[in-house]
């Protein structure tokens, strides 16, 4: 039971909780940071939010535009 004093409930030592928890915060800020830009992209290419004349009109340009492929 002596030998457990060192370590956490987890059974990790404090320098490898340390370790742990620093590679956990990089890998959620790089996370974060590449669905941040993806969202940016996507928000480039395809906006959700209508623009003034609304869904509706968003809906006929588009069908305009794929039947003008169409034909």
């Amino acid at each position: 039971m002596a030998d457990r004093q060192d370590t956490s409930l987890s059974g990790l030592t404090e320098n490898e909780a340390r370790e742990f928890h620093a590679i956990f915060v990089q890998s959620f800020v790089v996370y974060t940071v590449i669905a941040i830009i993806a969202h940016f992209l996507v928000w480039m290419w395809r906006p959700w939010f209508p623009g003034p004349r609304g869904y509706a009109q968003q809906l006929l340009d588009t069908a305009t535009t794929a039947v003008s492929y169409l034909v």
